[in-house]
C-alpha cells in the first residue's frame, strides 16, 4: 500500500495530496525511515541512468573526460553546453536511437524554436546515456543497429551492472520513454545502488565523482538535481520520471523516493525529509523542502510534506 506522503496546499486550502514510499538507509545499512511500500519494485526511470553508466565504463566504454561520464548519468536539460559534450562523445548522431524530442529545459526548448530549429535525437534529454551505450558498442565492434534490444551485448552489460550494484535479480524490465530497456528495483535495490555508487571503488566511483564534480551537466541551470548535488558537499543523486529520485551521503548512507502517481512536484520535498532523516543539514535543504504552487506566475500555495517526515522538516 501507498503511504501519503506529501500535501498539495492552495491558498490555505488542501486541494490534493501524494502517496508513495520512501526509504532512507544509514551507511551501515540500517533504516533511519521507512514509509510506504519499500518492498515493491518500481521503475527507477533516469535514476537508474547513474548505474546505467557505471556498467558501460565496467563494459569497457573510454571516455576521454569526465563531462563525458556526467551526461551518461544525466536527463540534461538540452541547453548549448549539454550538446556540445554528446557531440565529443559520438561523432554520427544519426546513431542515436532515443526520439526526438525539445530540449527538457524551457529556457534552450524556447531558444531552439526561436532559431527555427526542431526536435531531434541531440536535444532529447536522454541523448548523452545513448551516446555512451553506442561509443561503448563501437569500442567492442558490436552492431549498432538494435542496440536497443535487451538482448543485444550492450543491453546485457548493463543488466548484468545494475544487478551487480542493486544486489537484487531485476524481475521485471520496460521501455523507457527514450527507447531503451528500464529495469524494475525495489526502493531497498535502488537506495543499496546509490551506496555502491558513492563509496565503491572503480567504474562507481569514477561516475560519482564525475556528477559530484559536474552538477550542472547530470540537470542543468536551475534544476533541483544540480542544486543539491552543488549544494550538498559529496552528495551523488538523480531525479527520475515518474516522481522518482535517489540520493547517496559521501558515507554511503542513501535516501530514495518514489510518488506514487508519478507527480514531479512532491518528490524534492520528500527527498529534502529523508536526506535530515539521515542527518543533513544544507542551506539548499531549506530552499527546496517545499515546491511552490503558481497561480497567475506567482507562488499561491506549496506543495509539503505531511506526517512523520513533515516532523523531520
Amino acid at each position: 500500500m501507498s503511504a501519503l506522503l506529501a500535501e498539495v496546499v492552495r491558498s490555505g486550502y488542501v486541494e490534493g495530496t501524494h502517496s508513495g514510499a520512501v526509504l532512507a538507509l544509514r551507511a551501515d545499512g540500517s533504516v533511519a525511515l521507512s514509509v510506504g511500500d519499500v518492498d515493491r519494485p518500481w521503475f527507477p526511470r533516469s535514476s537508474n541512468k547513474p548505474l546505467q553508466a557505471v556498467a558501460l565504463l565496467d563494459a569497457g566504454w573510454a571516455p576521454s573526460d569526465e563531462r563525458q561520464v556526467a551526461l551518461a548519468a544525466a536527463s540534461h536539460s538540452g541547453e548549448p553546453g549539454h550538446l556540445d559534450v554528446v557531440r565529443t562523445v559520438l561523432a554520427d548522431l544519426d546513431l542515436l536511437g532515443c526520439p526526438p524530442e525539445l530540449p527538457l529545459g524551457p529556457e534552450a526548448a524556447q531558444a531552439l524554436l526561436r532559431a527555427g530549429g526542431e526536435p531531434t535525437p541531440l536535444t532529447m534529454n536522454c541523448s548523452g546515456k545513448h551516446a555512451a551505450m553506442l561509443a561503448t558498442c563501437l569500442l567492442h565492434g558490436w552492431p549498432t543497429g538494435g542496440y536497443l534490444d535487451v538482448a543485444h551485448p550492450v543491453q546485457r552489460a548493463v543488466l548484468h551492472g545494475i544487478e551487480a550494484l542493486a544486489g537484487q535479480h531485476v524481475r521485471h524490465l520496460a521501455v523507457d520513454g527514450c527507447g531503451a530497456p528500464q529495469h524494475a528495483l525495489t526502493l531497498g535495490g535502488l537506495a543499496r545502488a546509490y551506496t555502491r555508487l558513492a563509496t565503491a571503488d572503480g567504474a562507481a566511483r569514477r561516475v560519482a565523482e564525475a556528477m559530484r564534480a559536474h552538477p550542472w551537466y547530470v540537470g542543468g541551470t536551475g534544476r533541483d538535481v544540480t542544486r543539491l548535488m552543488e549544494g550538498v558537499p559529496g552528495l551523488v543523486c538523480k531525479d527520475g520520471a515518474e516522481g522518482v529520485f535517489a540520493a547517496a551521503l559521501p558515507d554511503g548512507s542513501s535516501a530514495v523516493v518514489k510518488i506514487a502517481d508519478g507527480a514531479a512536484r512532491a518528490r524534492t520535498p520528500v527527498l529534502v525529509a529523508a536526506l535530515r532523516a539521515l542527518g543533513c543539514d544544507a542551506p539548499v535543504l531549506d530552499e527546496l523542502a517545499t515546491t511552490p504552487v503558481l497561480g497567475g506566475g506567482r507562488p499561491v500555495g506549496e506543495v509539503r510534506v505531511v506526517g512523520e517526515l513533515a516532523r523531520l522538516s
